[in-house]
């Protein structure tokens, strides 16, 4: 049992710190109105510049956030962004489990997927390790990594649900998301390029695309533009790597809640558990409900629009609550874990794809 006073310490395991200290059951339905009215309309801003202007959702998402942050200021706002960044996300990430099917992984063929696995450990290691390095938090390290080995901005925000801002501050988070973002629009535009310089085939191109981009969209449009057999390599992998997002915040979430029992030293600390938040094994059981039965491909498309609006508004409502004199005192190596994350698993994951 955990006492009133560990509640704080063991909630932010899970990312469930609010704004205001007023509980959740104690809100109305009208407390959340005004932060989810905001945040969706500055979704659907977003939407339709990334949409008209062919420019990522994601970035489009994290730029009009910021520019409204000043809107968290007004207290009447906190119900509906704590909702919106924490609840929607959690609902994203079940409806992602709709894009997985074992049959994905069988075609894949053991050794990529062996290969994707140690190029996920292998990104998160290196990253972690070398925080020390450039005098960067391990934690925020460890966002970096996760990001950039699994799914982009989607593990960074279900990783932080773990984390939680008492080990990544909002603004170090935001700046990680903007970060990550703009590495994989980076990596679509040159990634195929460096793969036709080096004269790659379209199963080595669409490997190393799809195990290297952030971004699920950016890797499966990266591949297509090499060529189509390599964006449907591209696309295996990538959703591959996306499947592995549980297994990941799996060993995390136990990694964190051991690092946390052992810093306990007179036994007055909290014990925080070691529990696995519902919204991993939600994802686990849409994927295997994909794998067992059939889904009509309209259920699967609106489960793939759903994910994506939800994970939108989880992006910009987080980035409304970051506060942008915090984000302007981050120094340059606050970016140095993107960057080595990034050079990482591109660098293993073509060494990878000439392996093969």
């Amino acid at each position: 049992m955990v006492s009133e006073q560990s509640w704080p310490m063991a909630a932010d395991l899970y990312g469930e710190m609010h704004l205001e200290t007023q509980p959740p059951a104690q809100r109305r339905w009208r407390d959340y109105l005004p932060g989810a009215f905001v945040t969706g309309i500055a979704a659907l801003a977003a939407a339709w510049l990334a949409d008209h202007y062919a420019a990522p959702l994601v970035l489009m998402g994290l730029l009009i956030g910021l520019a409204l942050s000043f809107l968290s200021q007004d207290k009447r706002t906190h119900a509906g962004l704590d909702l919106m960044s924490q609840t929607a996300l959690r609902f994203g990430i079940v409806l992602v489990g709709a894009r997985i099917t074992a049959e994905q992984l069988a075609e894949l063929g053991p050794l990529p997927f062996a290969l994707l696995v140690l190029i996920m450990l292998a990104v998160i290691i290196v990253t972690v390790a070398s925080a020390r390095l450039f005098r960067q938090e391990k934690h925020a390290a460890l966002l970096a990594g996760g990001a950039t080995a699994i799914c982009g901005a989607s593990a960074a925000l279900a990783l932080y649900s773990l984390i939680g801002d008492k080990r990544v501050d909002q603004a170090r988070f935001t700046l990680t998301l903007v970060g990550i973002t703009v590495a994989s629009a980076l990596a679509m535009t040159v990634y195929p390029i460096l793969a036709a310089q080096l004269y790659l085939t379209d199963q080595q191109a669409g490997f190393l695309i799809g195990a290297s981009i952030h971004d699920v969209a950016q890797a499966i449009g990266g591949g297509f533009s090499f060529s189509p057999a390599a964006g449907e390599v591209a696309t295996i992998v990538k959703l591959t790597r996306v499947a592995l997002l549980a297994p990941m915040l799996m060993l995390v979430a136990l990694w964190l809640g051991r690092s946390a029992k052992g810093d306990k030293q007179d036994g007055d600390k909290p014990r925080i558990p070691l529990r696995l938040p519902w919204f991993i094994l939600g994802f686990l059981a849409v994927a295997a409900v994909n794998s067992l039965i059939s889904i009509p491909k309209p259920v699967q498309s609106a489960a793939a629009t759903g994910a994506q609006a939800l994970l939108l508004l989880a992006i910009v409502a987080t980035a409304m609550k970051a506060r942008l004199h915090l984000l302007l005192d981050q120094g340059w190596r606050s970016f140095a874990p993107i960057i080595v994350a990034t050079l990482t698993s591109f660098l293993l994951s073509l060494a990878a794809a000439l392996s093969l």
